[in-house]
């Protein structure tokens, strides 16, 4: 990846704002905490939160443009 953001492609920079939005989420979301989810949302938001921590990435964000025919 470029060391600065003026050097980054565009795949990079893309790459790089779902990564902050991924941990933001995550966060903001800590299942851990002592919220009442329903037993599969938790289950859900545990699968995904190990998902991204092995560095495993969702659908882009170019892709669901397309499969909405937003793009």
């Amino acid at each position: 990846m470029a060391t600065s953001l003026n050097e980054m492609t565009k795949e990079e920079l893309i790459q790089l704002i779902e990564t902050v939005i991924d941990r933001k989420l995550l966060e903001m979301f800590d299942v851990d905490d002592e919220i009442e989810l329903k037993p599969d949302v938790k289950a859900r938001l545990i699968r995904q939160r190990v998902a991204v921590a092995q560095g495993e990435r969702g659908t882009s964000f170019n892709d669901v443009m397309r499969q909405l025919d937003l793009d």
